[in-house]
């Protein structure tokens, strides 16, 4: 008996010693060969029913976050692809996504603080090389664009022809590169005004609050009988409200007064007096959690999505505090955002489904 034992379990050790030697090849050949199957050039969004996908490239802000990039919301109408800033990591993570590059219509940006445009070379490289483009990319925004991308064009003019010389003109056409600045003008008096109308999506952009910066602009994106907005970055904005009313999503920022404030004292405490200038500073031109949800309640908003939140939210535990309030200013549905998180509206109808691409 002992020696049938024996054999069985000499047997088992030689099992398990050939597919430790032979059998973690196969498995990462066969998972390397799905990945291939089911990513490798098939288009993501083409499961996603006609209407309107927000993806979350970006939840975070300046602050170092593990888990959240810079600021960055893009969006799919149909078959048409928008980028609403463009923060630091936030391009590699809306690829990661499955986001249809080559249906990129154009780019918007709220203002044109460091940390919402520092993505945006890494943007106009992907919609040239990856989105197969013959013309430069629209992107639109306030007074400074031109420049802005002056300088990025510039910055990258080496990289360019690299990249032509590599793969050939036909390949990655030359006249493609770049972007092309579609400066938004709003007339003294006007608060909100229509910035693109084709195809049955419209984008509407909307003056806020975000002085000394000026100005500084929010989006409402309709299609097919959804919509949503974008904040940006905003004190509370009556205008934002009123130009988001009956929205479906209302994507808006959040900076915990309390916790910044903490934050600042400590490091007044040891000796940072430069930075903890900084974290009262920060205070006086952005909106509180509670902010968010008295705009979100005033216009009416189904759902309620907090992006850019300062500081970090590295653990759920620390969720309800940066909340603080801001659940009872508010009837709907809220959440804080997560890189990774699409939303999903239907055309035709009213759900606003959540799911997680990564």
């Amino acid at each position: 008996m002992r020696g049938k034992l024996g054999r069985i379990f000499a047997t088992v050790v030689v099992v398990i010693g050939l597919f430790v030697l032979f059998g973690r090849d196969w498995l990462a050949e066969r998972a390397f060969q799905r990945a291939l199957d089911t990513t490798a050039g098939i288009d993501q969004s083409a499961k996603l029913p006609d209407g309107l996908h927000a993806y979350v490239c970006g939840s975070g802000s300046p602050m170092p976050d593990a888990t959240r990039a810079g600021p960055c919301i893009a969006v799919l109408a149909g078959n048409q692809a928008f980028v609403f800033d463009a923060g630091s990591g936030s391009i590699r993570k809306l690829m990661r996504m499955g986001f249809p590059a080559d249906k990129l219509q154009a780019a918007f940006l709220t203002h044109l603080h460091s940390d919402h445009i520092d993505g945006l070379g890494e943007l106009m490289l992907q919609a040239w090389v990856g989105g197969s483009r013959s013309a430069p990319l629209p992107v639109y925004g306030p007074d400074g664009t031109g420049q802005v991308l002056a300088g990025l064009m510039s910055a990258y003019e080496i990289d360019k022809g690299y990249r032509i010389a590599h793969h050939g003109p036909a390949i990655v056409r030359p006249s493609g590169f770049g972007g092309a600045a579609q400066v938004l003008t709003l007339p003294e008096g006007t608060d909100s005004m229509t910035a693109y109308d084709r195809g049955g999506v419209k984008i509407t952009v909307i003056r806020v609050d975000h002085k000394p910066i000026a100005p500084a602009f929010a989006y409402r994106i309709d299609y097919k009988g959804r919509s949503l907005a974008i904040s940006g970055d905003t004190v509370f904005s009556p205008t934002f409200n009123s130009a988001s009313k009956g929205v479906d999503v209302m994507f808006h920022e959040a900076l915990n007064m309390e916790m910044v404030a903490a934050l600042g004292a400590k490091l007044g405490e040891r000796g940072r007096k430069d930075s903890a200038q900084i974290m009262t500073d920060i205070q006086n031109y952005h909106a509180s959690p509670l902010d968010a949800a008295r705009a979100a309640q005033a216009a009416k908003a189904k759902s309620l999505v907090l992006y850019h939140l300062v500081p970090p939210v590295p653990v759920r535990l620390i969720e309800r505090k940066f909340l603080g309030d801001a659940p009872d200013a508010f009837d709907g549905d809220m959440r804080l955002a997560d890189d990774g998180m699409l939303i999903s509206l239907p055309a035709g109808g009213s759900s606003i489904d959540f799911s997680n691409a990564f």
